[in-house]
């Protein structure tokens, strides 16, 4: 057989596991949106039959076979085949580790440990999900022993959402990050100059809240003939295909803000969706470069663009209109320092831009302890509290304020909660990039113009989809090695200017 033929039946291949991924994907998004719930063990068992179907494509000795015969001749081969070879090499390595049954085992038992998850934090009940939990970490563990891992244990499960970072590089980041944090959340906390956020809690129905939302997805520039917005528990952006990038938040009719800045951030995600080139499409490249570099995107169209102060001149009457007595006496620039408060919080998910890098580092050095076997699944509601009270001065009143808020451990996503504070690094760096390109940043928020960023962010980062590693991303856009300097210089002068 030529190069030529072997190269097609592989890509053949990467097209056919997609379309088993769509159909995953749009399980996935009925689950979380209100699918019956008397029908998730079928589901959940469907999901499992399809992953695992996914999985032997993937792990195939023919599979193999195409792999070692490409990777043999890369020379011969087009620079996006040979990427498309060395993300699938990648994958292989892991997951042939991985025996088929347990594999599916593992799979089904996570897609029934996120409905357990939502009863439970509906609960506040962490007794009723711990077990699952117990579940899924030791297969975790289990992995990690068939994957092997260099230094930490934890560094395994980093490198598959981060590629390149390991507990020793987190260390020392997040500690230059929290030694300049910590000291600016004391000072504000002792500052008298408070923003007026009663009217933050006030009644916002539901439904004007969906249509603030959807103004604001097609305003930023997403594409609802390539997608929609949803309702859900835990917020989300989920690819179905290069064509079907769909968005989903949560309302809160005493807080507005979980909404429009959830709505915003995932619209973030679902742009570098919609944007990566489509010559990606039905390969393994037609996707985020990691989850880091996704959550900057997620970040930059939140904090960047939205939590502007140029966003709400131009938005604040739209708003405004939605919930009038809401807002009645309420000015632009009272609206802007309201959303831009800044003290401890219990929720990840609404904590402000200071301290949310507070709420993952707790996270960090929780899956840390897990992995190195410091601690059992038992000890983590009271270590978690713990650590909030140490970090941010507050303790959880109940499991769903706490060790329940957040989603992610149902679905084994263990080392992904890092990226969100690379995801911040990066972002901030790119924005001191793009500042150099386009110096009038400020006037186009307050114009509506938003193409001009979307297009450098683009042709910096969305086009490339997994053609580049996060790294090389941020290098070639920023003309340096990845920079925390710039995060913190933001979060000083934001900071300092509203409280200080």
């Amino acid at each position: 057989m030529s190069i030529n033929t072997y190269e097609k039946e592989f890509l053949e291949t990467l097209k056919k596991i997609s379309r088993y991924e769509q159909a995953i994907n749009v399980m996935y998004w009925d689950m979380r949106t209100g699918a019956p719930r008397k029908g998730e063990e079928s589901r959940a068992e469907a999901i499992g039959q399809l992953s695992a179907d996914v999985f032997q494509m993937r792990t195939s000795p023919r599979m193999k076979e195409l792999l070692d015969t490409l990777a043999g001749q890369k020379q011969d081969l087009p620079f996006d085949t040979q990427k498309a070879v060395e993300e699938a090499k990648k994958e292989y390595d892991l997951n042939s580790k991985i025996p088929e049954e347990e594999f599916k085992e593992y799979t089904t038992l996570t897609s029934k440990a996120e409905s357990v998850w939502e009863k439970a934090k509906k609960a506040s009940d962490f007794s009723l999900f711990a077990p699952y939990l117990e579940k899924i970490i030791d297969f975790k563990k289990r992995f990690i022993s068939y994957w092997g891992y260099e230094g930490h244990p934890y560094n395994t499960l980093l490198d598959q959402y981060e590629p390149g970072v390991t507990v020793e590089k987190l260390d020392a980041l997040f500690s230059e990050l929290r030694e300049a944090i910590v000291p600016l959340v004391q000072k504000i906390a002792a500052s008298d100059k408070k923003p007026d956020t009663g009217f933050v809690h006030d009644h916002f129905p539901k439904e004007r809240q969906r249509d603030v939302c959807h103004f604001f997805l097609q305003e930023l520039g997403y594409d609802f003939e390539a997608g929609r917005l949803d309702e859900t528990v835990h917020p989300f952006q989920v690819t179905i295909s290069q064509g079907d990038a769909r968005v989903t938040t949560a309302y809160n009719e005493n807080d507005f803000r979980s909404a429009v800045f959830g709505t915003i951030h995932e619209c973030g995600h679902a742009i570098y969706e919609q944007n990566i080139d489509e010559a990606l499409g039905g390969t393994n490249l037609s996707d985020g470069a990691s989850m880091g570099i996704h959550e900057s995107q997620s970040l930059f169209y939140e904090n960047f663009i939205g939590r502007h102060q140029s966003f709400w001149t131009r938005y604040f009457d739209k708003i405004k209109e939605a919930s009038p007595d809401q807002f009645a006496g309420v000015t632009a620039e009272g609206f802007y320092r309201a959303v831009n408060e800044s003290k401890p919080s219990l929720i990840r998910i609404e904590a402000d831009e200071l301290t949310y890098p507070l709420h993952i580092m707790i996270r960090y050095e929780i899956e840390k302890a897990i992995f190195s076997g410091e601690v059992s699944v038992g000890d983590l509601p009271k270590l978690w509290n713990d650590k909030y009270e140490a970090y941010l001065g507050i303790t959880p009143p109940d499991d769903a304020k706490g060790i329940l808020q957040d989603v992610h451990w149902s679905g084994g996503d263990f080392g992904y909660f890092p990226s969100y504070a690379l995801g911040y690094m990066y972002a901030a760096q790119l924005k001191s990039s793009m500042l150099k390109d386009l110096p009038e940043f400020d006037r186009l928020i307050e114009n509506g113009d938003f193409q001009p960023i979307r297009k450098w962010l683009t042709e910096h980062v969305h086009i490339h989809g997994k053609r580049k590693k996060p790294l090389e991303i941020i290098k070639s856009a920023t003309g340096e090695e990845l920079n925390v300097r710039h995060l913190i210089r933001y979060l000083e002068e934001k900071y300092t200017t509203l409280y200080l």
